[in-house]
């Protein structure tokens, strides 16, 4: 696929990596010409220097025939402008643009049919907020992924001793709860990934990926460790985009919310624009401030200011002082790589929070969800089954039966609005949107092609 990435940030230049390394034809379009040729140096990208809506910008990158065109720069009005520029002059099949202001938001008929001509919009920092939101609703998980427009959840938690499991093979799990159907999906231990098998043993420490309806993650969580306590007071540090945010949503529901902002104008701003949260004037990483305001009462801390080093500090700082769970943001992967199982709970990267939902526009086959997983290594997908059994190789086939590559796995399918755990012999039926669980994301290709259909379907 020819795809064109325009602006190198964090979003584009983590985009054009993955896809680079997945034999599409990528062209970054950039301002910064010294930033591109580092870019360069260490990707196999063609790179593009100028303005990205400018047209012999758009048309030195190939936009003639470029299958998509990615506009993801630090201006909203320019991504939009491009895009309408690929439409009109180069009729680019996809556009996909980056929003990030709630004004434009807010107004989707702007983007709908016959207005600006932007196939899919993607707000980075609504699907952070959404990412962070999940996190607090479930304490003790380390990521929790939606499927099937949330009806499915595909949930990685951390094995403890004293879970009911921890010790047990997963043959029990059924035995435990009869009336819950669940399935784990991958077991990572250490660096190494476990097929989960009947006979398989649980043990304090692994990485568990688990697939359930939405009604059942709480059970089948207090399954692998002791479920922690609900959260009520969270504490934010930074009130910029992400915590604006942030903070909204938690106050709809009924969270008792403060934030730490150290722009007195800021502060200001969102105490104006917030109903019942607390406004701190200061530094999140001030142990007095922190401890003026109870910190070790704090059933969440989370930094999510503008700079990793920031949101590290100030979450190590609260984690010492006694909050209960502590989350950071952190852009740099070197970083989020070193923190790893460190005194952070959860370190979150807007890297691989943010690519996924570009990618599902990507994927060949009737791709509608991609969620990466454990840094990028591996990934979850949501496929629509088509065709009938002529034209596909997985409609009328039993899950046994499919040549699925080694590590991955069916965790669930929705049939008719309905859930149901994959089994053995679960068979695929036309329109089914299946959930795959990848633990080397270097078979997206085959899993790709086991869901395209021949020609000949229509």
């Amino acid at each position: 696929m020819k795809i064109i990435i325009l602006g190198a940030g964090q979003v584009g230049a983590s985009t054009a990596e993955v896809l680079a390394g997945e034999a599409n034809d990528v062209t970054l379009v950039d301002l910064d010409a010294r930033y591109l040729r580092k870019l360069q140096d260490r990707m196999d990208i063609r790179t593009v220097i100028g303005s990205a809506s400018y047209p012999p910008i758009l048309e030195e990158a190939g936009a003639e025939d470029a299958d998509l065109l990615l506009a993801v720069t630090s201006s909203d009005e320019v991504n939009i402008v491009a895009c309408q520029v690929a439409s009109s002059r180069y009729d680019t099949p996809t556009k996909i643009a980056r929003i990030r202001a709630s004004e434009y938001l807010s107004c989707k008929e702007i983007f709908e049919p016959g207005a600006f001509p932007i196939d899919v919009l993607i707000s980075p920092e609504t699907i952070i907020t959404e990412h962070i939101l999940r996190l607090i609703e479930y304490p003790g998980a380390i990521q929790v992924l939606d499927f099937a427009d949330g009806r499915i959840q595909l949930v990685s938690v951390r094995a403890y001793h004293g879970g009911p499991l921890v010790g047990h093979p997963l043959v029990e799990l059924r035995k435990h709860m009869p009336k819950i159907d669940t399935r784990v999906a991958a077991v990572f231990r250490k660096e190494s990934v476990l097929t989960p098998k009947a006979d398989t043993i649980i043990e304090a420490g692994d990485e568990v990926f688990f697939v359930a309806a939405k009604q059942h993650i709480r059970a089948v969580m207090g399954e692998m460790r002791r479920l922690d306590e609900a959260v009520y007071r969270v504490m934010l540090a930074g009130g910029g985009n992400i915590g604006l945010r942030l903070a909204r949503e938690l106050e709809e529901k009924g969270y008792n919310v403060k934030i730490i902002e150290h722009n007195y104008a800021q502060a200001e701003r969102i105490a104006d624009t917030l109903d019942n949260s607390v406004i701190l004037h200061g530094d999140a990483a001030d142990e007095e401030l922190l401890h003026q305001e109870n910190i070790e009462s704090m059933d969440v801390f989370c930094a999510v200011t503008n700079n990793d080093e920031a949101n590290i500090l100030s979450a190590m700082l609260a984690k010492k002082l006694g909050a209960r769970r502590v989350m950071a943001l952190v852009n740099r992967s070197v970083y989020v790589d070193l923190l790893e199982h460190g005194e952070i709970d959860i370190v979150i990267s807007p890297r691989t929070v943010t690519v996924g939902s570009i990618l599902a526009h990507i994927r060949r086959g009737d791709v509608v969800a991609v969620h990466s997983l454990r840094r990028g290594a591996a990934e979850a997908i949501e496929a629509i089954a088509h065709g009938d059994t002529k034209t596909s190789r997985v409609v009328g086939r039993g899950v046994r039966d499919l040549p699925l590559p080694p590590g991955t796995g069916i965790g669930a399918v929705l049939r008719d609005g309905k859930v149901l755990i994959a089994h053995k012999d679960t068979i695929i039926q036309p329109e089914d949107h299946v959930i795959l669980f990848m633990a080397d994301k270097r078979h997206i290709p085959d899993v790709e092609k086991l869901f395209q259909v021949d020609v000949t379907y229509i």
